[in-house]
């Protein structure tokens, strides 16, 4: 099959890499409807996470069951599924409680990188969510986002408690950022302060739901929320991005007593003890629990509901996967689709 590797910073390439096959009796293949690129996945690509070999890359996926190990139930070939970035049992007592990214056995779910042809899915059972039927060609891209950013996003405005009457703010205006302002909106929030300076990334802000953009950033974003806010601050506000600058915004946007949900990757953040101490802000988030979404995502967008598909403003044959990464990278697109 053909299958994206990145050798080194900037080093996307295309190659022949051997077919996925059945390892554990837990395991299924599947052969790809679509796949993208990440934000997360843009950390090794611009050196700020090491590469130390060549990496199989793509954790998003959907497509249609082609094989299952002999133990699978859930799932069986020729059904379109839909899976977490980590694979889960879905049946510890973690997983039960709504925390499958933490699950006892948990792992990668496509450890032979998901940005190809074909992906072997482990803990099938578990991971993979069959949808009604085989979904529509337009409702590929939105199954798809479902599969990690919206899920993520989701994830994210669930744990900063947004909801009917709050005001939710969010940093960070990537496909993750964009899909918690959908999420806010679904859930209820009355007001949702989308944090960007870029114009078409605003523009979606505002069709997915948000009521008030804020261009400033740092303490000059942190004033302007409060501004907007009476003084008081958000009552939920989602960090997207995952740097030092943007959980310290997210903080101080937030009123006492307030919910921030971050979900953004973690890099060098570190919390200082006595203004967190202070601040009676709550924290919770980290790796979303996809699979524990997936079945209410799925309807969701299933009955027309949603579009989270619109997330993708630039789509790819996957030979061109380098091309996908350069132009988020240079913030030329929001997020790339690839098409196996």
């Amino acid at each position: 099959m053909r299958g994206t590797v990145l050798y080194a910073p900037g080093d996307v390439r295309v190659e022949d890499r051997p077919d996925p096959r059945i390892e554990q009796p837990t395991d299924a293949v599947i052969r790809l409807a679509a796949t993208c690129v990440c934000g997360s996945d843009l950390w090794p690509y611009r050196g700020i996470e090491e590469v130390k070999q060549p990496t199989p890359m793509g954790h998003e996926y959907v497509g249609i069951v082609e094989e299952v190990g002999s133990e699978v139930r859930t799932v069986r070939p020729g059904q379109f599924v839909v899976g977490s970035f980590f694979a889960s049992d879905n049946t510890c007592e973690i997983c039960r409680a709504g925390y499958q990214t933490s699950c006892v056995r948990r792992e990668f779910a496509a450890a032979t990188g998901a940005q190809a042809q074909y992906a072997r899915i482990a803990l099938a059972d578990g991971t993979l969510v069959a949808t009604p039927g085989m979904p529509d060609p337009d409702l590929i891209p939105g199954l798809l986002a479902a599969s990690d950013v919206l899920g993520t996003g989701w994830f994210g405005a669930v744990a900063a408690e947004a909801g009917p009457g709050k005001t939710v703010a969010v940093v960070g205006d990537g496909a993750v950022g964009l899909l918690a302002v959908l999420a806010a909106r679904q859930l209820g929030a009355e007001r949702i302060i989308a944090m960007s300076r870029h114009e078409p990334r605003q523009k979606l802000a505002l069709e997915f739901g948000a009521t008030d953009l804020v261009t400033e950033r740092g303490d000059e974003g942190v004033a302007r929320v409060k501004e907007l806010t009476g003084g008081l601050g958000a009552h939920s506000v989602i960090e997207a991005v995952g740097t030092q600058e943007s959980m310290m915004q997210a903080i101080r946007s937030t009123r006492p007593g307030g919910h921030v949900g971050y979900v953004g990757v973690a890099h060098d953040v570190a919390l200082p003890g006595e203004e967190l101490f202070f601040s009676h802000v709550h924290l919770h988030g980290g790796p979303a629990p996809v699979r524990q979404y997936l079945p209410e995502l799925i309807g969701l967008i299933y009955d027309r509901a949603i579009d989270p598909g619109k997330v993708f403003d630039l789509t790819l044959p996957l030979e061109q996967a380098a091309e996908g990464y350069k132009a988020m990278d240079e913030r030329r697109a929001i997020k790339t689709l690839l098409r196996p």
